[in-house]
């Protein structure tokens, strides 16, 4: 008890012995103290009321900006079908594969794997995922679900999928000028996938979730908005026609070692388009190194003089204006004439010629002496009727209009050389469409890219009766003594007009380069289709119209018209000409 007692006598003294502790503490200080403590919890009161109540919203944007997200729910792209049916695109589901590189675990045989079922070298998947800054990047867009399935296999942590639509093209290349393609995000680029991108597409849906820093969905926050699929587009492409014609097409441009080829088939009763075809192609769900040469639908976008194929509206418009008849001769020798100080002239001195011959043997000479006799006026409307310096009224982006200058420019050289296919340009979509006069008993009926099934109301351009004088004019060009004997079909009647052009070089024309046409309907009596032929620079010793492009015609008649279900009209039997005829530029 006494030893306690000294222990705090000597605290106690070492206590008063201390100055601070000595010292009076001052009242203010402690007050002073307990209102800053006091202050410091009222400012945080009031931020905290200002952040939760009256600042809420910035903050709410903030953090949703962070973790709230909006999935697009992808609409289904609509169909794109032909005449009957089939499938020419269609859109079926995909993953995409995605990666946050942070979070990315994976042993280097996983990784093998996965550039493996890639398709790229792995040198490229480390780079994509080297960066440990971003939170998200594409692996690869829109791969196999047979592939995204084994993906998924690996379980490499920090890898994921999203499902996505890609775009199938069963038809291949010898639609594809035709449907035209999608990009990875689904939006037609080319063809009709891009004329009607709006009707295909639909209308995409959304979701509005709460997600965490991994990506994972915490909470739906709305209701979802579902997605409104799009609408399926029928055509008036028969795929089956439209595939004959391709490869009728691709054989002939490469057996006579040409640049490129077109040929359009157009149903004369309804005005649908049944075939487009275009060689070179390509394939329209692997379009890696493509050129703009295989892009291009020159049977739309490309315009060429048209060279002979011109020369039935004149003849028309002569009939119509009554300067001539069927029967009426010309003379066309010494096959050869001057007009304004240039000369035109003939592949072969011809003498007295008919009108019904002039076409059937292609002469220049004859069909000037016709067009002289009229105003450019006259034969500027005709062009114009029928659909030449116009743009086509389809829905297909590219489609050109041509060049036909203005009747007050013609000087009389130029009048001349119009009337055989020289000093304007057109496309075979326009040629094609133009013919229709003679195969409608004179109306120009409108065409369409889409499935009408309803026989089209057409606009008068010439006489029914010079409409059928000019069908038996094109049908002697297929007969003996005329330009394309090899257009004949066995079965059917044909009628048609060949064309050869040279082709412009700068501000003149190539010596050896050439463009080769036919333009015909069939069957003659009581016409159902119109088909037209382009092979562009054939150089492999042929390159005239009757020579390069009529077999390509005969062939493609005689399959579709026995697709469209008509008997045949009359028994042709195959002609050995001896001596053909060549055709005048």
């Amino acid at each position: 008890m006494q030893t306690q007692q000294v222990a705090l006598v000597s605290r106690s003294v070492r206590y008063t012995s201390s100055p601070l502790l000595a010292s009076k503490t001052p009242v203010w200080r402690s007050k002073l103290i307990v209102a800053g403590i006091a202050l410091a919890f009222a400012g945080l009161a009031g931020r905290a009321a200002f952040v939760q109540v009256v600042g809420n919203d910035f903050f709410q944007r903030q953090g949703e900006v962070r973790f709230a997200r909006t999935l697009e729910l992808p609409a289904n792209r609509g169909r794109i079908l032909d005449r009957n049916g089939m499938i020419l695109a269609s859109s079926v589901p995909a993953p995409s594969i995605w990666a946050i590189p942070e979070d990315v675990d994976a042993s280097k045989a996983q990784l093998l794997e996965l550039a493996k079922l890639l398709e790229m070298p792995l040198t490229d998947l480390r780079k994509k995922l080297a960066d440990e800054d971003k939170t998200f990047v594409w692996l690869k867009r829109q791969v196999d679900e047979s592939v995204g399935e084994k993906i998924q296999a690996l379980g490499i942590k920090g890898i994921y999928q999203r499902k996505e639509y890609k775009r199938q093209y069963p038809e291949g290349e010898a639609v594809a000028h035709v449907v035209g393609f999608t990009n990875v995000e689904d939006r037609g680029q080319e063809g009709m996938e891009l004329a009607f991108n709006k009707d295909l597409a639909g209308r995409a849906g959304s979701r509005r979730v709460i997600k965490d820093r991994l990506g994972r969905v915490v909470e739906d926050v709305r209701e979802q908005v579902p997605p409104v699929d799009g609408k399926d587009l029928q055509l008036s492409i028969d795929s089956k026609v439209q595939f004959f014609a391709y490869q009728k097409l691709r054989d002939a441009v490469l057996a006579h070692k040409a640049k490129a080829g077109s040929v359009v088939v157009l149903d004369s009763v309804t005005g649908e388009v049944l075939a487009l075809a275009n060689y070179p192609s390509f394939s329209p769900g692997k379009r890696q190194n493509l050129s703009g040469a295989q892009l291009r639908n020159r049977a739309l976008t490309d315009t060429f003089e048209p060279g002979s194929t011109m020369k039935p509206f004149v003849v028309a418009l002569a009939l119509q204006k009554g300067l001539v008849k069927p029967e009426t001769t010309i003379q066309t020798a010494p096959g050869r004439m001057t007009v304004g100080g240039s000369t035109i002239s003939d592949a072969h001195p011809q003498g007295l010629l008919t009108v019904n011959q002039v076409i059937q043997k292609s002469s220049n000479v004859g069909t000037v002496k016709m067009a002289m006799q009229m105003q450019p006026r006259e034969m500027w409307e005709m062009y114009t009727q029928v659909g030449f310096g116009q743009k086509p009224q389809v829905p297909f982006p590219g489609a050109v209009s041509g060049r036909l200058r203005a009747y007050k420019t013609w000087r009389p050289i130029e009048q001349a050389t119009m009337s055989y296919g020289y000093g304007l340009s057109t496309s075979l979509f326009q040629l094609a469409h133009a013919y229709t006069v003679f195969a409608r008993d004179g109306d120009l009926v409108p065409v369409s890219m889409v499935k009408t099934g309803d026989p089209a109301v057409g606009v008068r351009v010439i006489s029914e009766q010079n409409a059928l004088a000019m069908r038996n004019m094109l049908h002697m060009v297929t007969g003996p003594g005329g330009t394309a004997h090899k257009a004949q079909t066995m079965g059917y009647s044909v009628g048609g007009k060949t064309g050869t052009a040279h082709k412009q070089e700068g501000k003149g024309y190539a010596d050896k380069k050439y463009r080769g046409f036919f333009v015909g309907i069939a069957p003659t009596e009581k016409p159902r289709i119109v088909v037209a032929v382009m092979i562009d620079e054939p150089s492999n010793g042929k390159y005239f119209g009757g020579d390069v492009a009529a077999p390509v015609f005969s062939e493609t008649v005689q399959q579709t018209l026995r697709m469209l279900g008509l008997p045949p009209d009359m028994a042709v039997k195959p002609q050995i000409v001896t001596n053909p005829v060549e055709e005048s530029f």
